[in-house]
């Protein structure tokens, strides 16, 4: 019954996603986009690059100050904060006795903020009583101290147990803490928040994860062509197989994502091309590859960079399994369900200060390895986690994680102002619901 009620928010979504584009003419010609914090268009491009761009579907969190005001997450959502130096926020989400929840949080430094290492965000989940269910840490690392997206997420795993913390349904606190040393910009950080649920299996099944997988990286396929990253886990360019090209700036982040299905294993690197100017920079690009609730998988952040064109890649990662998730090693663990798995590359600001502040070469190589094979019999929708034809179809087209909800607004032929009120009026209704419900 939650998950019909869930679907049934669906409506006020949509509304909200029409809001959220509002085309105004540009000077080319093209369309401004502007609406709802966090939408990212025409002027905000000519300001040169940002570090990450909040999904423009997001709603508001409203993350409170204890768990008496804590901001409601309802699953499949995305929703958008911010939150200060030494500040915690919380929020409140419902989960019952047979479903597993997954909350992740990106936090978005300015490009132009002082960061250091040792910056960070905690998330973690706690029953209605107190107790921890899963905390983690996203932090600035030595070899990368510049803004860029810092990315955590916590669950609440059943695991087959039937006794224990965090297994009853009811209600599950979130919290975002933020530490930053005193050097560093005092600015407060964008913060973008996803809850998704994933149904229980019908039947048990193995709770041992596989112990061996190939660690061979394979060669460039033959497919190849440009492909330009989003800004953003929402906006994330599809890919398949093949070596990718794009064009990433000093400072800049670039997502991708590629559709891995049960028993698939994911190779993932990335290149940056040469340039002209004298020195080295450490740390010059990173690369992430994090699964489809947006959980950490591996990276790579210590890629010294002198001019000459220098791949990096991550670990090869095993093939996705449900049994993963037993596994004590976070970069297998995280292995563990099909869907959209996604790529981040991030360019170091020095690199601009030493070979010059314009677009670099960047080449993304992704391998996807072995056949797909039955996944296990979820007790529900599988919803995001699972691969599907249309999953396919865009990798090999290359279309942008959020074309769909531009496409609505534009076949639509509804009006700005229609569009504004809706929108407005349906989040409005949400908040008034939520209110109500505490």
């Amino acid at each position: 019954m939650k998950w019909l009620r869930s679907r049934g928010r669906v409506a006020l979504v949509a509304a909200a996603a029409m809001c959220a584009v509002v085309a105004q003419p540009g000077a080319s010609g093209g369309p401004v986009l502007s609406g709802l914090p966090g939408l990212s268009g025409t002027a905000a491009a000519a300001e040169g690059p940002t570090p990450y761009a909040l999904d423009e579907e997001a709603g508001p969190a409203n993350g409170g100050t204890g768990t008496g005001d804590a901001g409601q997450l309802d699953g499949g959502f995305t929703y958008s904060d911010s939150i200060e130096p030494g500040q915690k926020l919380f929020y409140q989400l419902d989960l019952d006795d047979s479903e597993n929840g997954y909350v992740s949080a990106t936090a978005v430094p300015e490009l132009e903020s002082l960061v250091d290492y040792g910056d960070k965000i905690t998330v973690t989940m706690q029953d209605g009583d107190g107790k921890d269910c899963d905390s983690e840490q996203a932090r600035v690392l030595p070899t990368g101290d510049y803004p860029q997206p810092l990315t955590a997420y916590v669950s609440r795993t059943l695991n087959g147990k039937e006794y224990g913390a965090c297994r009853e349904d009811g209600t599950y606190y979130v919290i975002v803490e933020r530490e930053s040393k005193p050097t560093s910009s005092p600015d407060a950080w964008d913060l973008e928040l996803r809850f998704l649920t994933e149904p229980r299996l019908k039947a048990g099944g193995s709770t041992k994860a596989p112990e061996a997988w190939s660690s061979d990286s394979p060669g460039p396929s033959d497919a190849s062509g440009p492909r330009a990253g989003g800004a953003g886990f929402s906006a994330a360019t599809s890919l398949d197989d093949g070596e990718w090209t794009a064009e990433i700036r000093p400072g800049e982040s670039l997502f991708y994502r590629v559709p891995v299905d049960w028993g698939q294993q994911l190779f993932a690197a990335a290149e940056l091309g040469s340039s002209d100017g004298n020195g080295m920079v450490t740390g010059a690009m990173s690369l992430a590859v994090y699964n489809p609730a947006r959980g950490l998988v591996d990276s790579t952040d210590t890629m010294s960079y002198n001019g000459e064109p220098k791949w990096t890649s991550t670990d090869p990662a095993p093939p996705v399994n449900y049994a993963n998730r037993f596994s004590s090693t976070p970069g297998k663990k995280a292995m563990r369900f099909a869907g959209w798995y996604y790529l981040r590359v991030s360019l170091n600001p020095e690199v601009g200060d030493k070979f010059g502040q314009n677009a670099y070469d960047l080449k993304v190589r992704v391998n996807v390895e072995g056949d797909a094979v039955d996944g296990p019999e979820y007790n529900g929708p599988a919803e995001e986690f699972n691969v599907s034809d249309g999953n396919q179809e865009q990798a090999v087209d290359g279309d942008n994680a959020d074309s769909g909800a531009m496409t609505l607004v534009a076949v639509g032929g509804i009006g700005t102002g229609t569009m504004l009120v809706l929108g407005l009026g349906g989040w409005a209704l949400l908040a008034r619901r939520r209110d109500a419900g505490r």
